[in-house]
């Protein structure tokens, strides 16, 4: 590293500022599978990112179509007026939804905008349907949706709220994470189906009448990769239905291929009200967010004058039109390299060489699902986190690897186009910093 390089005066987001600018962490150029450091040396991808970069880095396809729209149009305002590629990009990325009624597409910058204006648009769908009493939003306990004050009270993590002054009318079901019963399960564990009766409890608190929506991640990824139990999102899904609660999937990490298909909802054959999507949606080459929508819940909104604004809400880069060409682009990568396949058959492989880990002093579960595994291990005394930063510093200045933790559990979810040499590599390197710490 150039030893004059200034470190002082960037404030970084989830990070322990202190201790990187000690002893800092940094990549300048990325390819394929791997970053580099500013030595050069290659670092193996092992979290594409942050869950984001599911067609691998710097793909040829996306950053010519990026650089392209640059030079044609680089801003067009979104309030009142448009650009062909943004209504584009809502057409291609509904060809990927999972089911005929979602017809729409609102834009944002981030997953957390994102759930922000799903919440909003939930509360007033029902506002403007006579429900004026449904304005209860229910998430689940460690859930992650983003850091917007919405998505900070419907999600479950305690440390995110700390500081902040939380939305009011807000409940949480408990979460399906049980040690005891489901350790090493490979794949979806089979206890837990009967937690989603715990959204009956919250119905019967409240009444079905008082609640707008329920929330949740399919698969919980940002908390420690929290697999659901076999059978609870069809529950959920039925009880939803049932008490005419939307349901509202967070897709912001199981979309686009992470568990071998567009999004988690054809995986699970449950289908939400509302999905939630950012980070592979442009393979996190530019920000953007979605919250696709069904057309009953749209044509809620267009009843009033046609020359009103039917949704008091909005940002000023939505539908951004390098972000809408990077989006598109990003599709035809994903679709004509068939990398949603790649994960099927890369899933078993994936899956074998994790739980190979399973012997591993301090490892006490291991959880996997398409090409998203996590390995949870014991604190160090007594202090959690200290293991995972631990584990994640060392694969970075020692072993050359990107790693992701939570707490004391290790996050993995490699790019896409993965080869079985790219996950031994990850299994061989997690050994040894694991065996290490």
């Amino acid at each position: 590293m150039n030893q004059s390089q200034n470190l002082e005066n960037l404030w970084m987001p989830f990070s322990a500022n202190q201790a990187f600018k000690a002893k800092p962490r940094l990549m300048n150029e990325s390819r394929g599978m791997y970053y580099k450091k500013l030595d050069g040396t290659p670092v193996l991808d092992s979290t594409s990112g942050l869950w984001c970069c599911n067609a691998g880095h710097n793909h040829p396809t996306i950053v010519k179509a990026i650089q392209n729209q640059a030079a044609k149009l680089d801003y067009a305002p979104s309030f009142q007026m448009g650009h062909p590629l943004g209504f584009k990009a809502a057409e291609k990325l509904l060809d990927l939804s999972p089911a005929d009624e979602f017809q729409y597409v609102f834009f944002t910058n981030s997953g957390s905008e994102a759930v922000d204006t799903a919440l909003k648009i939930a509360l007033g769908y029902q506002q403007l349907r006579d429900k004026n009493e449904k304005i209860i939003l229910v998430g689940r306990e460690r859930a992650y949706h983003g850091v917007g004050f919405g998505g900070i009270s419907v999600g479950g993590l305690p440390l995110n709220k700390k500081h902040f002054s939380l939305l009011e009318n807000v409940d949480h079901i408990s979460t399906t994470h049980n040690l005891e019963k489901n350790a090493f399960s490979k794949g979806m564990p089979d206890w837990g189906v009967d937690l989603a009766d715990d959204l009956l409890q919250i119905i019967k608190k409240y009444g079905s009448d008082k609640i707008a929506a329920f929330i949740t991640e399919p698969l919980a990824g940002s908390t420690g990769v929290l697999i659901p139990p076999k059978g609870y999102l069809e529950r959920i899904r039925k009880i939803c239905t049932d008490h005419d609660i939307l349901l509202i999937f967070d897709e912001v990490i199981t979309g686009f291929g992470r568990l071998g298909t567009p999004f988690a909802a054809q995986y699970f054959d449950v289908i939400p009200d509302m999905i939630v999507c950012a980070k592979g949606l442009t393979s996190g080459t530019v920000p953007m967010g979605a919250v696709m929508v069904k057309k009953e819940i749209y044509d809620m909104y267009q009843k009033g004058d046609p020359k009103m604004i039917d949704l008091f809400h909005g940002y000023t880069y939505s539908a951004h039109p390098l972000a809408s060409a990077a989006l598109i682009a990003t599709l035809e990568v994903y679709l004509g390299e068939g990398l949603f396949e790649r994960v099927a058959q890369l899933e078993s492989y994936w899956e074998d060489a994790l739980h190979s880990l399973k012997d591993l002093n301090n490892v006490v579960d291991i959880r996997n699902l398409g090409l998203v595994g996590g390995i949870e291990m014991s604190s160090k005394n007594g202090e959690v986190g200290s293991r995972g930063y631990d584990v994640f510093e060392r694969g970075f200045h020692d072993e050359n690897i990107l790693l992701r933790f939570t707490g004391d559990i290790i996050a993995l979810s490699p790019p896409l186009i993965a080869d079985k040499e790219h996950i031994d590599q990850i299994i061989k390197s997690l050994k040894k910093v694991i065996s290490d710490n």
